[in-house]
């Protein structure tokens, strides 16, 4: 199954079915928490409880689902040459009022650790702006998530 969710995340083609095309938003979501968790070059265990509970409340799963995304979405980071096919994987499935909030859940990984290293924020400018999300939008989710502590 996962070979199948990579393969898909590596084709040119469009989404055939429409869980398949769910399914492969939550994998690219998933690759771009982990791409962020690893920009510093450390993947802390807070930052992978952090991925693993914004998928949890962003896709209404339970422990073993997410955690199994989550490993869905490391494999597919470790095979993404960028960030930019997930990103336009999730720019094309949501509105703009949603990719406000994937990116919250972004911040609150890179927020997981207790620290903004200058990877991770150069991360979530490059995100942002490919996102599509004024930097504005993005400060004020960035303040939502410290305020959530």
């Amino acid at each position: 199954m996962l070979k199948k969710l990579l393969s898909v995340l590596t084709a040119s083609a469009e989404p055939e079915d429409a869980s398949l095309a769910g399914e492969e938003l939550r994998v690219a979501y998933a690759a771009l928490l982990i791409d962020l968790a690893m920009s510093d070059h450390v993947y802390a265990d807070s930052e992978a409880q952090a991925i693993s509970r914004v998928l949890s409340a962003t896709y209404g799963l339970d422990e073993a689902a997410a955690k199994a995304l989550r490993v869905a979405g490391e494999r597919a980071q470790a095979a993404a040459v960028d960030s930019h096919r997930f990103t336009s994987i999730i720019k094309a499935s949501t509105t703009p009022e949603e990719r406000i909030g994937y990116l919250e859940g972004l911040w609150a990984v890179a927020l997981a650790d207790g620290g903004r290293e200058s990877e991770e924020n150069n991360l979530m400018r490059r995100l942002t702006g490919l996102l599509q999300i004024p930097d504005r939008d993005s400060a004020l989710a960035r303040q939502r998530v410290e305020a959530r502590g």
